[in-house]
């Protein structure tokens, strides 16, 4: 029987994965233990700091339920989950609009609304325009795109928040007109912080980091022929930018309010956000349709 050292345990773990029949797996699994076992070694790792990080990710899935994902939010705190957008979307042509994280508050089954609709439905504040164009990289129009949508309150809260989550708010789906564009009215949002009554707020406690993501709204955008996109646009001056608690925030999807250009009574004068969105083909050579 081979005596373990700390040296030599790393590589008689790795030994056990050989008949893995699945390679992605095996590499991945040979990853992660080569990686905690060089953590453990480097910080001289203790039986009661171990024990203490096992109890903390036991908290983080007894938090978790069909509303709240407390491992997206340790994932996203810690920069993972930005680090996989950021791989993911490396590949992608310069043109192209950047991602951003999905973030633990989108949800299926958005109602799909005609353009120009509000997307808030019992939730008041200073009204929006937001509008824009979707155009592929040869700045022809995205016609028929879906167009998911969503955003926290004028007062830092998603409708999975509040005292009624199976009813939604500030959220829905548009499709692109056949010149690719979009509009649909909403509320002013806000920075807000993400939830901290759970193990993933005690963590940045006590690494005396701030919670707060700045003001931004969502975007899910797919359509026949493209790279699906998800993004958002992030409003310009919020004191968070450059320390959004999970790393989200791209310059260049920094967006600012102006008077709506649109005509009609009903939207002179309103704050208004004109954004277009470049969309990545699937493929190295534009789709033959007409976009």
């Amino acid at each position: 029987m081979k005596q373990l050292t700390p040296e030599n345990i790393t590589a008689a773990v790795c030994e056990r994965f050989a008949s893995c029949a699945d390679a992605r797996l095996r590499t991945v699994m040979l990853k992660v233990v080569e990686h905690l076992h060089d953590l453990a070694r480097e910080v001289t790792l203790t039986p009661d700091e171990w024990m203490t990080a096992i109890r903390f990710l036991t908290d983080t899935g007894g938090k978790c339920d069909e509303k709240r994902q407390e491992f997206i939010l340790l994932s996203d705190t810690l920069g993972l989950s930005a680090l996989v957008d950021l791989i993911a979307n490396r590949a992608r042509d310069p043109e192209a609009t950047e991602s951003s994280l999905l973030g633990p508050f989108f949800r299926e089954g958005a109602p799909e609304l005609a353009m120009g609709s509000s997307i808030a439905r019992h939730i008041r504040g200073r009204e929006i325009i937001v509008s824009g164009q979707l155009r592929s990289l040869k700045h022809r129009a995205v016609a028929g795109a879906t167009i998911d949508v969503w955003q926290a309150s004028p007062s830092g809260v998603y409708d999975l928040q509040t005292a009624n989550p199976e009813e939604m708010d500030l959220r829905g789906r548009f499709r692109s007109d056949g010149e690719g564009r979009y509009c649909f009215r909403s509320v002013k949002t806000r920075s807000y912080p993400v939830p901290t009554d759970g193990p993933v707020g005690t963590m940045l406690n006590a690494l005396g980091r701030h919670p707060y993501r700045p003001a931004h709204i969502h975007f899910k955008i797919e359509a026949a022929g493209f790279r699906p996109l998800t993004t958002a646009l992030y409003i310009a001056g919020d004191e968070y930018l450059d320390s959004d608690a999970v790393f989200g925030a791209r310059g260049s999807l920094i967006v600012d309010y102006k008077t709506s250009s649109m005509r009609g009574e009903a939207s002179g004068g309103l704050d208004s956000i004109e954004h277009d969105f470049v969309l990545d083909y699937l493929r190295s050579v534009e789709p033959a349709a007409s976009h």
